[in-house]
């Protein structure tokens, strides 16, 4: 298929195929008129690209993915490469919501104070504020 149909099929750009193209993700044939040619199973391949693209994964984390389609495997996340990456990626996202929970507590603290500390100075709860 042409990369027009492969775009339209995968909902995506042409742009992005070149782009995964380019990064070596996504393989194409030459015609002898120059137009790039696409096998069918480019289509399973830049599918899986969009949906860990999606989900917050870089290209570079999604290679053992592709890799393992292109192995034959039914789906690219049964590799032992890619379950690797799945489970480095899992342990960023729980580190990175310990630190967003460490911060929603700071600012609930804060939130917390500062209602207090307005109502210490405002006890008649005017609607401008406190000149004190």
């Amino acid at each position: 298929m042409r990369i027009g149909e492969l775009a339209e099929r995968a909902g995506t750009s042409t742009r992005a195929l070149r782009y995964y193209e380019a990064h070596g993700l996504v393989r194409a044939e030459r015609g002898a008129n120059g137009y790039r040619r696409y096998d069918e199973a480019e289509l399973r391949v830049v599918r899986e690209i969009r949906a860990l693209l999606a989900v917050g994964f870089g290209l570079d984390d999604i290679r053992p993915f592709v890799a393992c389609l292109r192995a034959g495997n039914p789906s690219g996340d049964v590799c032992p490469d890619s379950v690797a990456v799945l489970r480095r990626k899992l342990a960023e996202v729980d580190a990175y919501l310990d630190r967003l929970g460490t911060v929603r507590r700071q600012l609930q603290t804060q939130l917390t104070e500062a209602i207090a500390h307005r109502e210490e100075q405002c006890p008649h709860r005017r609607p401008q504020p406190c000149s004190r």
